[in-house]
């Protein structure tokens, strides 16, 4: 069942976080869908511009709806990623997705504003929803390159400013997190400063956390093993979900992780089966594998068990 992000974050406000997951193919959509279902979690399945653009956008939201008749006890919303006033504007129209992200952080702060208004207006005439962003975090992800000395944390009581004039539904902060899998160096970390000052002037208003990968060092330790070079990756303890959730972030967005699972997967098995050229046995271990992960990240968010008092709430 698609639903609105509106409707997840008004039951998981100060209790848990909903996990934000992109997808780019079959395999990881089936991971997905079953990680979510054996750990009875709500999720947001994610479409990146990037994803949308890989093969067709009409694959993925093929897939999507195929596999929402597959796996019919899921609730889950559909959500444009790191999207730009173009990108969000043909998803408004298309009336498949739940909610976009307008991500204009990039532009001087009014024009921040104007931007997420105009999205703000056309998506709430379908009824969908609007996740903005204001602040800068560092990394790369896809289409988004922000250097260190570039990253700007975000400011709360612009934070507040910004919510009021813009109508937006949900806010990405930039509190120190970052894209990719090179996150942190040295002692630096959440700063949940920013987030209780913003959760003070914002009482209830749901707060997004990007860049949100924990980058397993087991994981970083088995891709090396099977030829990767992967150094000093670091990312972020997944036990500061919980304490995120509890300041208002309703939503963590997670992806750098999953690449990391099919990475080593495949590194794994090529290296183990040199003769083999079929996509079809790492695909099917990856799908396990993925599931697995998704399972493990929501017990961490607190969205494990979830699932049927959510279900009360959305069929009200």
């Amino acid at each position: 069942m698609i639903v609105t992000t509106r409707e997840l974050f008004k039951h998981a406000y100060g209790q848990y976080a909903v996990g934000a997951y992109n997808i780019n193919n079959l395999e990881q959509t089936m991971g997905l869908f079953r990680g979510n279902l054996d750990s009875r979690a709500p999720f947001i399945i994610q479409l990146s511009k990037g994803a949308r653009s890989y093969t067709d956008k009409g694959m993925l939201e093929a897939m999507i709806r195929a596999a929402d008749r597959i796996f019919s006890d899921a609730i889950f919303a559909v959500h444009l990623d790191h999207g730009d006033e173009e990108a969000c504007m043909d998803c408004i129209a298309g009336g498949f997705y739940s909610s976009v992200m307008i991500d204009a952080s990039m532009k001087p702060y009014e024009d921040n504003i104007a931007t997420t208004q105009r999205v703000v207006k056309a998506a709430h005439a379908k009824g969908m929803v609007v996740e903005a962003e204001l602040g800068q975090l560092g990394g790369v992800e896809e289409h988004i390159s922000v250097s260190e000395d570039q990253v700007h944390l975000t400011e709360p009581k612009q934070a507040a400013d910004f919510v009021k004039r813009s109508g937006c539904d949900s806010l990405a902060c930039a509190i120190g997190t970052s894209h990719g899998a090179y996150k942190f160096s040295g002692k630096q970390g959440i700063h949940f400063e920013i987030i209780e000052a913003i959760q003070k002037l914002l009482p209830g208003f749901p707060l997004v956390m990007h860049g949100s990968s924990s980058v397993p060092q087991s994981e970083v330790d088995r891709i090396n093993a099977a030829g990767g070079k992967l150094k000093d990756a670091r990312g972020v303890n997944p036990d500061d979900f919980i304490k995120a959730a509890k300041l208002g972030v309703t939503k963590v967005n997670i992806d750098t992780d999953g690449r990391l699972v099919w990475c080593r997967v495949h590194r794994e098995h090529f290296k183990e089966h040199t003769d083999n050229f079929d996509l079809r046995p790492p695909g099917k271990i990856f799908m396990t594998e993925y599931a697995k992960y998704i399972g493990e990240k929501n017990r961490y968010l607190g969205s494990a068990g979830q699932l049927d008092a959510v279900r009360k709430i959305v069929k009200k």
